[in-house]
């Protein structure tokens, strides 16, 4: 039996004979002798075996026309044709046809956690290599704490992070670092004399060592919210009212320099912190009113007896001046006949007196 077989340019024909390859064939036409069976193969496609692939690669002239790629259990590659990105190739053993296209790889040990193959963020992103990769965000505004089995590893900035997936377990704790307020609101607390009011504070603070704030403390606001409470009821109780209302304006910076350290603890600093509101019940807001009140009055008639005082030495001066001096008693005299006159709308002058005399004894005496 004699068949005639093509074969056309970029194609491969494997001649097999009872299962055994028995020849390797390229372009031409060729006359096949007896019961022997043809497979042809596009060289543009991926070679697939159809036995096993290292019985085959026993023919010398066939090992020279593949490329082959082995893929190890930790492993696995990026297949690259002509520098574009094609596929992954996971566990295996792999033949590519030489000379049809350029076959590149990338091999990545996947049994570790970073990735530190030269690849570029947007092929992970593909569709087809995401499935093998996790993927972390840290925020402009935050800070990232890497945890491998448990285990913290580094602090991240901000920034996109990608780690294999693999067994090892990976996590990623983001802490935001802006500044934050926090209110300490209706605290009613005594003074030292027995005095009850309720205080509103409030705490500006920022986390400054995310390991601290995270790995050696829980849930460390709370934790700040306690210390400050306790600092604030604290040091209330220490003053009588009247010694807390004339150092108002100093009492958080008191507060903040006692819990300090505490705060440091905690991995936080305080930027800012100061009492909102004093609100003293009713009864105790009344007579407060009833002080402020009589201190004005106080004030209010200290000052009258001062403008009188200073009144009456006023006039005791002009009185010892008027009397050494004679012209000045006159002046004096002149002056309070000139405001009379000013008040005079009609003179009348009665008789055919001396009137000059009249107007003197009017005005002069």
């Amino acid at each position: 039996m004699i068949k005639r077989i093509i074969i056309n340019a970029y194609q491969v024909g494997l001649i097999f004979e009872k299962g055994k390859l028995v020849d390797v064939l390229q372009q031409g036409t060729f006359w096949i002798l007896g019961n022997k069976e043809v497979k042809t193969y596009e060289m543009k496609q991926s070679f697939v075996a159809p036995i096993e692939l290292n019985i085959l690669l026993q023919n010398e002239k066939l090992a020279s026309l593949l490329e082959i790629v082995e893929v190890a259990d930790n492993e696995l590659a990026l297949y690259f044709t002509n520098g574009l990105f094609k596929e992954v190739l996971l566990t295996g053993r792999y033949a590519f046809w030489k000379g049809y296209v350029e076959n590149s790889f990338i091999k990545a040990d996947v049994s570790k956690v970073a990735i530190t193959e030269k690849i570029m963020d947007a092929l992970l992103e593909n569709v087809k290599v995401r499935p093998f990769v996790r993927k972390f965000e840290v925020a402009n505004f935050e800070k990232g704490l890497l945890f491998e089995n448990g285990k913290i590893i580094k602090e991240l900035q901000a920034g996109t992070y990608y780690f294999w997936k693999n067994a090892i377990s990976l996590e990623v704790k983001n802490m935001d670092v802006r500044q934050q307020q926090m209110e300490i609101s209706g605290q009613e607390l005594l003074t030292k004399d027995k005095a009850a009011l309720r205080i509103n504070f409030f705490v500006r603070y920022q986390v400054v060592d995310t390991i601290k704030a995270l790995v050696n403390n829980k849930e460390f606001d709370k934790q700040l919210y306690i210390v400050m409470q306790l600092a604030i009821r604290t040091f209330i109780s220490n003053f009588t009212l009247d010694e807390l209302l004339t150092r108002k304006d100093t009492i958080s910076k008191e507060i903040l320099e006692q819990v300090t350290s505490k705060i440091n603890d905690l991995g936080l600093a305080v930027s800012d912190a100061g009492i909102r509101d004093v609100i003293l019940p009713g009864d105790m807001k009344e007579i407060m009113n009833q002080v402020l009140v009589a201190e004005k009055k106080a004030q209010a008639n200290s000052i009258m007896r001062r403008e009188e005082t200073a009144a009456m030495r006023s006039m005791l001066n002009t009185a010892k001046l008027m009397e050494e001096n004679d012209m000045l008693w006159k002046l004096k005299e002149m002056e309070y006949v000139e405001k009379i006159a000013d008040k005079i709308g009609k003179l009348t002058i009665s008789g055919s007196g001396n009137i000059i005399g009249q107007l003197k004894e009017i005005f002069v005496k």
